[in-house]
């Protein structure tokens, strides 16, 4: 199990964030060996395929070379003309090769980790630059591993090479007797088929390296527990932080819920523990609305400020527990209360005209229809 500078036990799986963090340092997993073993095999298998066309120019480049008109010898000029030829020739002949060169050496990185561009690792640091983290380096495990690659890979392709070539050793020995343009070609297949086969030897050490890579970058990303509960709280904020917040935030809605009392038609209570505040605007022909609710302190806060701006207070325990427990502030209340609280604000309508002297003082507040969905017991 890893360990971090302090000691503690990275016994923690990376976090999202922390897996981010490190692509964008271009700390990701690589290997060395996948990217020369994509470069090896996509250089000798396109001398392979390729092979017939490079022998073809190099025996058109050796051809004029070698037969060389004595004016152009003569002449300093010439020579140079002739040189800028055959390099020409070499190029066009080099090119797929050098195009398939190409292509491997981005594919092998890519291959393991992806396509990464990182400005931050590739800033330069002092901390390379120290000795001691070099020595550090040198001896650490990391550079013992890479020690053993080293000659794991000298001894592989050695024992692959002394194979391939006791299996060509015939044909080594026929390009010898052999014409000068079939000795160039025949060259050209056994130097190409040597290499290609010495090249698939890395097979056996990538496969070895990308797992060790992996496992290694997962290691130097393993937390510790305390790490984590760090992360946690810089993402998430503390939670004291957290409450303090949430207890403002009541607190704000608290105050806007009180100021808008005043503006209720009618407060229904339990008496004691619920209170609820109800307005109705028959010009937008909508339900009513709850513009506060509360329990306990806040309830008797409600009735307070009511009944200073002369607000109707009634008690209707069951009614003020429905509303309480089924509809959220500033929104309407649900179909099936219309017709109980239509009849309360029915009865505080007729109260006020009483209160105003044009009409009869209206009986006490019959049972109102509650849903049995909807009705909810202390």
């Amino acid at each position: 199990m890893a360990e971090s500078e302090s000691g503690a036990d990275k016994s923690e799986e990376p976090t999202e964030k922390r897996l981010r963090e490190s692509r964008e340092k271009g700390q990701i997993a690589r290997s060395k060996e996948l990217n020369t073993l994509a470069v090896t095999l996509g250089g000798f298998g396109g001398l392979l395929a390729f092979g017939g066309s490079l022998g073809n120019a190099m025996l058109n480049i050796m051809r004029g070379n070698f037969a060389l008109p004595r004016e152009v010898i003569m002449d300093e000029r010439s020579m140079a003309l002739w040189l800028a030829a055959s390099g020409q020739l070499a190029l066009e002949a080099l090119f797929p090769l050098f195009v398939l060169l190409l292509i491997a050496a981005v594919i092998g990185p890519i291959a393991l980790g992806g396509w990464l561009f990182s400005a931050e690792a590739m800033a330069p640091k002092a901390s390379r630059m120290n000795p001691l983290a070099g020595l550090k380096r040198m001896f650490s495990v990391q550079a013992l591993v890479e020690l053993l690659k080293a000659l794991a890979k000298f001894t592989l392709v050695l024992l692959v090479g002394i194979v391939v070539l006791s299996a060509w050793q015939d044909d080594l020995l026929a390009i010898a007797h052999e014409p000068l343009e079939s000795a160039i070609m025949h060259a050209a297949i056994v130097v190409g088929w040597s290499a290609l086969w010495m090249s698939c030897g890395l097979i056996l050490i990538a496969a070895v390296d990308v797992p060790f890579q992996l496992w290694s970058n997962k290691q130097k990303l393993m937390m510790t527990k305390q790490e984590v509960r760090d992360e946690y709280k810089d993402s998430e904020g503390k939670p004291e932080v957290k409450q303090r917040i949430r207890q403002l935030q009541r607190e704000m809605a608290e105050r806007r819920m009180m100021q808008a009392v005043p503006e209720a038609d009618v407060v229904i209570t339990n008496p004691t523990h619920f209170a609820v505040a109800l307005k109705y605007d028959p010009a937008k022909g909508s339900a009513p609305v709850l513009l506060a609710k509360g329990g306990d302190f806040t309830a008797l806060k409600i009735r307070e400020i009511a009944n200073e701006h002369r607000v109707m207070v009634l008690e209707s325990p069951a009614l003020a527990r429905a509303v309480f427990y089924s509809t959220e502030l500033d929104q309407e209340i649900p179909a099936g209360l219309y017709l109980a609280v239509a009849q309360v604000l029915a009865y505080v309508y007729q109260l006020r005209q009483y209160q105003a002297g044009k009409g009869k003082r209206p009986g006490p507040l019959p049972d109102l229809p509650i849903p049995p969905d909807l009705r909810r017991d202390e």
